[in-house]
């Protein structure tokens, strides 16, 4: 009884520890995601405003084009797999995992693996061909990294090594909501709209191959942010759910301890009693 009264201390010392680094893990999860929901917030309206600005470029004329909005007739697939660096996430790197290697099977897929997570999973599907991972990139999304994202996809496209560039992350709703996107890259896909621009025709060839561009740099680096803000949701969701599982088991750990113990001393009573009428008689 003594041996059992010691094993469930010591299981009430293990989980007090796992508790208080989980406790931990998620006030810092919890930082990190406020401070990305503040820079997440300016980005969606910008990329919406290059957009605009891009479909009014559109509409100045049927003879309006560019190579990035063209099909350039390769039937490969790009698929960019934004994921994460570190585990402890829950369902966040293995839903994007799942989505972007059902879509690489489905045809001539290129993979793009964007994180830790992603490079290693893909590491051992040999049927799949890698053409860029980046791992530790963007644990905190800068526009540079997106810029260095955007390069290697135009890349690819203009040279026709793929048809289609498809972006697999997360879209932050709220800190309970995250939902799983597959976004079209490439081509641009920009219905033209008419605005209150008046441009020369030479300028509006000079002004998309500017735009197109920071419009593909500036949606990728607002999916960065979006997954991200979502990882780090659903992380401090994941601590949060593991520090309650911990308190109920502490609690219940805690009652049977006690109940050990109360009957290794009522046994060892017993035994004091039996012991002195032994004695006396």
């Amino acid at each position: 009884m003594a041996e059992n009264v010691r094993a469930i201390k010591r299981r009430i010392g293990n989980i007090e520890n796992i508790r208080q680094i989980t406790k931990a893990m998620n006030a810092i999860a919890m930082t990190k995601l406020t401070r990305m929901k503040r820079r997440l917030e300016p980005v969606r309206p910008y990329v919406a405003d290059l957009e605009n600005f891009i479909a009014v470029l559109l509409a100045q004329g049927p003879d309006v084009s560019h190579p990035l909005l063209m099909n350039n007739g390769s039937d490969a697939v790009g698929v960019l797999a934004l994921n994460a660096d570190r585990g402890l996430c829950g369902r966040f790197q293995g839903e994007i995992n799942r989505k972007a290697e059902e879509l690489l099977a489905a045809g001539n897929g290129k993979l793009l693996a964007g994180g830790e997570k992603a490079k290693s999973h893909f590491a051992v599907r040999q049927w799949l061909e890698v053409v860029h991972t980046y791992p530790h990139l963007y644990e905190e999304p800068t526009p540079d990294a997106a810029q260095r994202i955007a390069h290697d996809v135009i890349e690819l496209y203009i040279s026709g090594a793929v048809g289609r560039v498809v972006v697999v992350g997360m879209q932050f709703i709220s800190d309970l909501a995250q939902r799983l996107v597959t976004e079209e890259l490439l081509p641009v896909k920009v219905q033209p709209k008419d605005g209150n621009v008046i441009l020369e025709p030479g300028d509006v060839s000079e002004m998309l191959a500017i735009a197109l561009p920071l419009y593909i740099e500036g949606r990728i680096f607002a999916l960065l942010l979006e997954t991200k803000t979502s990882e780090h949701a659903i992380r401090r969701q994941a601590m949060k759910n593991a520090t309650d599982n911990a308190d109920d088991l502490l609690t219940t750990l805690t009652r049977f301890y006690h109940k050990a113990r109360q009957q290794s001393i009522t046994r060892e009573i017993a035994d004091i009693v039996g012991g002195a009428e032994a004695l006396r008689d």
